[in-house]
């Protein structure tokens, strides 16, 4: 557009200086030709526009936003439209209290009211992408700073009106999960409306009251004693076990002993000591007792 009018105004200079001026006449011609070269020339840039990958063209016309939306690659269109260029790729926006990890350069964590009625700050990442269909009424209707207008207010509102349905503690803990969850759904009714799409919500941190926090630690603390006690009396109770059984084997073996030894079988095992004891080189003294148990008494000592 900007050559074109260079080029007309080439021409309409062209006519006036050199009409009243008989001795310039012969420039007319290349003046002339000059600002039609330039005109040609930005109808020919300000027809053909180029989409880059991830990003779709929304035509503009005398400040009309028209509906349908240029695709990524080249495209011939009317000279007099305004081609603007917007980004439909993954985005991210973070909210955090860390400094220099979010969005913002400042605290920008997220503080919310449970319904125990304590502060938890919570740490959040959105990850969205604006619908190309949809780019043309986003436009139209919130302009290009979507992410100040719709994803930080509806963000944070969400998630403080959410909150106030949990404790504390469950945020931290076991409902974590379903928190999000439920914050994910609510988020995304929202973007659907106003042509975002919610691909991800990701909760980075979770930070506690101190009295919060020191309740939990002591809760765990007790929860580690109980599972170490646990332990010890299971393995008191496996040691009483093995005992009680061995104590059981050797009342059993004894029980077989007594009643299957009889006297002709001690007698036997009395007779084969002895015969090894004489066939020994040793010197011995057997003296025998009362009853037929003989007493064995080494010589040599």
């Amino acid at each position: 557009m900007f050559l074109i009018i260079i080029g007309i105004l080439i021409l309409v200079a062209t006519m006036i200086a050199l009409k009243d001026n008989p001795a310039l006449a012969k420039f007319r011609s290349v003046g002339r030709i000059v600002g039609f070269l330039f005109i040609l020339l930005g109808i020919i840039t300000s027809s053909v526009k180029q989409i880059d990958p991830g990003e779709v063209g929304i035509k503009i016309l005398f400040g009309n936003i028209q509906q349908d939306v240029l695709g990524s690659g080249l495209h011939f269109v009317n000279p007099l439209l305004e081609i603007k260029k917007m980004d439909v790729k993954t985005q991210n926006y973070t909210m955090t209290g860390v400094n220099d990890e979010g969005s913002q350069s400042a605290d920008d964590a997220i503080r919310v009211l449970t319904s125990d009625g304590l502060e938890v700050t919570i740490d959040l990442t959105v990850l969205y992408r604006l619908v190309g269909a949809d780019a043309p009424r986003l436009l139209r209707e919130t302009g290009d700073d979507y992410r100040d207008k719709i994803v930080r207010p509806i963000t944070r509102t969400k998630i403080r009106d959410n909150a106030v349905y949990y404790q504390a503690v469950d945020l931290f803990g076991s409902k974590r999960d379903v928190f999000q969850q439920r914050i994910y759904k609510s988020i995304e009714e929202d973007f659907k409306k106003r042509g975002l799409m919610l691909e991800q919500l990701l909760v980075r941190n979770i930070t506690l009251p101190n009295s919060v926090k020191a309740s939990i630690e002591s809760k765990i603390n007790a929860e580690q004693d109980a599972k170490k006690m646990e332990f010890v009396l299971l393995k008191e109770k496996q040691e009483a076990e093995r005992k009680r059984v061995e104590a059981q084997g050797i009342a059993d073996y004894q029980r077989i002993i007594n009643t299957g030894l009889t006297d002709q079988q001690l007698q036997y095992e009395q007779i084969k000591a002895m015969k090894e004891l004489a066939l020994s080189t040793n010197a011995k003294v057997i003296v025998m007792g009362k009853g037929n148990t003989p007493i064995i008494i080494d010589g040599k000592q």
